[in-house]
């Protein structure tokens, strides 16, 4: 084992505890448990919201598996990746003070809340739980694939040891810390994503050389260096049609969602926008970079996957290298922890709440979501077990599907207040449903993303059944004016 690279990884490992330990004081002094346990009690100033949606978005497949498709595909794929440049900045602009203003409102502590008092329907919560469940255990088990392979590259232990050893950390200090620890923890993994990022291009550039990496590039494959990838799938339509699933449609990303109704001011929220967009536009552009560059500098490598741990470790003093590689592991525990909390949040609050034992005690609820969240990572943890070779696709996969179950009951019924349950059950149905088929079937149809037809299917479901079914939920849309808009 090398201690040089462990090291610096054990002591991150140790602060998040800390932190973890920290936010627990909060959440037993706390006078609602679900108010501080999942969603930090409001309280998120503008560079902590931004560094937590930075950190949330900015996952394994941004650190592990992007670099690894990019080491194939060239730099075709970095100009595909920077297509996530505005994305922080499009989900505050989009739900920003409008969707924090009626979360409060409505004393909404999930983006489920939300949806059950904008459409007072026990279906749509329902499918929306189960959407929530069965999606993000995809997303989660590709995160914890990643700090699994991430931990094995670095410490030579078998790829089930680093998963339980991964797992274990994790689930420590989001069961006692809750959302506050998550958000802290972000903040911290945020910054060391930020510092990594620049450390290991300059590492990365300066060990390759910038003429000689594309010249070296241009002999194997000219296309690696064209805009349209190595094997020139790349196409204009297809790069467009991308935006959709990392960029717009992020604002149907529950775990996303979530961080617009949790900050404190609208200044903290203008402040988020200008941080958050600059460093996703970094991060992604030095990371993506770095992965075609070590074709060059490092080729021959089978598993896109192990292309990071193992640049940094070519290029870098060991112990850099240990401190750099705490930059990938901080991305993956930051999407973890927040998927735990939300899954955790869809079962506790989202379904036994509303439909099980409304009257819980606090006590009991505390018990419960500790417990779930337990649970649930043992659940991922026997998923992840047996993994894909690019981790990417399974959290690309999971993204598509929640968006096509979520942007449209989301920002429509933000926006349109002649939406209803009836189309927001069929925009969830057939979004979903339609892109489970089209995934399966008839994958990047047109030569556009897989996502692009669903989420043009269930808005049009959402729009024409929602008009077909005015007369029938007229009463409902009465109430619900009432309780979210009116003052």
């Amino acid at each position: 084992m090398n201690w040089e690279v462990v090291i610096p990884l054990l002591i991150f490992l140790c602060s998040i505890f800390v932190v973890g330990f920290y936010a627990s004081r909060h959440v037993s002094a706390s006078s609602s448990f679900l108010h501080e346990y999942f969603l930090g009690s409001r309280e998120l100033g503008g560079f902590i919201l931004a560094m937590t949606m930075v950190a949330t978005y900015g996952s394994a497949s941004s650190f592990i598996g992007g670099p690894g498709v990019a080491y194939e595909m060239g730099l075709g794929w970095v100009l595909l990746a920077m297509t996530q440049l505005p994305t922080g900045y499009f989900v505050l602009s989009v739900l920003g003070k409008k969707f924090a203003i009626v979360a409060r409102k409505i004393r909404a502590v999930t983006l489920i809340d939300f949806l059950k008092a904008r459409y007072r329907s026990k279906a749509v919560v329902i499918l929306s739980a189960l959407s929530i469940i069965i999606f993000l255990f995809s997303a989660m088990a590709a995160q914890w694939v990643g700090g699994a392979r991430l931990i094995e590259s670095l410490t030579g232990l078998s790829y089930t040891a680093a998963l339980f050893l991964f797992a274990v950390s994790v689930l420590v200090y989001v069961i006692i810390g809750g959302f506050r620890a998550v958000a802290i923890t972000d903040t911290i993994q945020g910054v060391i994503m930020f510092f990594g990022t620049l450390v290991i291009l300059i590492g990365t550039v300066i060990a390759g050389g910038v003429e000689n990496i594309m010249a070296d590039l241009s002999a194997e494959n000219p296309n690696l260096i064209s805009p349209f990838g190595a094997d020139q799938s790349l196409t204009p339509l297809y790069v467009s049609s991308f935006w959709l699933l990392v960029g717009v449609g992020v604002v149907g990303l529950p775990q996303v969602a979530v961080r617009a109704m949790s900050y404190k001011s609208s200044k903290g929220m203008h402040r988020a926008l200008i941080i958050g967009t600059v460093v996703v536009g970094f991060i992604m552009l030095g990371m993506h970079l770095t992965g075609v560059f070590a074709r060059a500098v490092l080729p021959g490598i089978e598993v896109g996957d192990t292309v990071m741990p193992r640049i940094a470790m070519e290029v870098l003093p060991t112990w850099l290298a240990g401190i750099v590689l705490a930059a990938p592991m901080a991305a993956i525990m930051s999407t973890v922890d927040s998927l735990l909390l939300l899954v955790s949040s869809a079962v506790v609050k989202d379904v036994y709440l509303n439909y099980v034992k409304p009257d819980a005690s606090d006590q009991a609820i505390k018990r419960l979501s500790i417990g779930v969240t337990a649970v649930l990572g043992i659940l991922v943890f026997v998923m992840a077990v047996n993994p894909p070779d690019l981790l990417i696709w399974l959290n690309l996969f999971s993204f598509g599907g929640l968006e096509a179950a979520f942007i449209w009951p989301v920002v429509m019924g933000l926006y349109w207040k002649k939406g209803n349950a009836s189309g927001a059950m069929a925009s969830i149905l057939t979004g979903v449903g339609s892109y489970i088929l089209f995934n399966t079937f008839l994958p990047n149809a047109f030569g556009m993303h897989t996502v692009v037809l669903p989420a043009l299917i269930s808005l049009l479901s959402y729009v024409m059944v929602s008009m077909l079914t005015v007369k029938r939920h007229e009463e409902t849309q009465a109430l619900v004016e009432a309780n979210m808009w009116k003052a």
